[in-house]
């Protein structure tokens, strides 16, 4: 399936499945970037294709960016990678100390953000989904604070135009507004954590992020499906 068109691709595959924040994450970046001549190949993940398996033999995992034939894997990377491969639109800011600042609270969304908000979605337990869910929304307000530290009343983590840590983040936004549908949980609350609610309202409207971001109703579906799909394996084996 080809995604668009204009961009210079040279030869860009993207391997993914449509539910994937980190999908997401990579499609926004192309988008985002101008980069829309690319190849998306939707992946089923029970019957993952030889291609996925061969481009990626550690994890085994979407999603993948081939270009002109050479893998590149985990979304955080591909991000830098396609700054470093198609640099007229940066993500990451030019300056070092910005660009770290920017990657540390990216990888702080990935390994304290989402690690406990997948357990609230993933846990066979109401402790531990609640244990997962307030460790997401304490995350959340650690990036509240960093907002306003990296955006210094701007629009956006990266300024005036979002950039990688907006990217970043935003790759989750679809799942964090079906969220509520899905646990009972406002993510993107008001009253707790204004800045973030009103920079993801301005994320969302973004013509990239129109394109890319499935809509509420699809991803609750689908979290729905997940969470039955759980529930029976948990029963199943608590019965052996």
């Amino acid at each position: 399936m080809a995604a668009g068109g204009g961009g210079g691709s040279e030869e860009l595959k993207l391997l993914g499945a449509w539910p994937s924040p980190f999908v997401h994450r990579v499609r926004l970046a192309l988008h985002l970037k101008g980069i829309r001549s690319y190849e998306y190949v939707e992946e089923d993940l029970t019957d993952k294709s030889d291609l996925l398996l061969a481009s990626n033999p550690v994890h085994k995992k979407i999603p993948v960016l081939l270009h002109a034939g050479r893998p590149i894997c985990e979304s955080l990377v591909i991000l830098q990678y396609l700054d470093d491969a198609f640099p007229d639109l940066l993500l990451l800011p030019a300056d070092p100390y910005h660009r770290t600042v920017a990657r540390f609270w990216a990888a702080y969304a990935d390994d304290v953000f989402f690690a406990a908000w997948i357990k609230s979605l993933q846990g066979t337990t109401e402790d531990e989904k609640a244990a997962g869910a307030a460790g997401a929304l304490a995350a959340l307000l650690t990036l509240e604070g960093a907002f306003g530290e990296c955006s210094k009343g701007k629009p956006f983590f990266a300024g005036d135009a979002p950039g990688y840590l907006d990217v970043a983040l935003g790759g989750y936004l679809g799942w964090m507004r079906a969220y509520e549908a899905v646990a009972g949980v406002n993510l993107l609350d008001a009253a707790r954590t204004p800045l973030l609610v009103a920079w993801a309202e301005r994320f969302v409207a973004l013509d990239a992020a129109k394109v890319v971001i499935p809509e509420v109703d699809q991803i609750v579906q689908f979290a729905k499906v997940l969470q039955a799909r759980t529930a029976a394996s948990a029963a199943t084996s608590s019965n052996n």
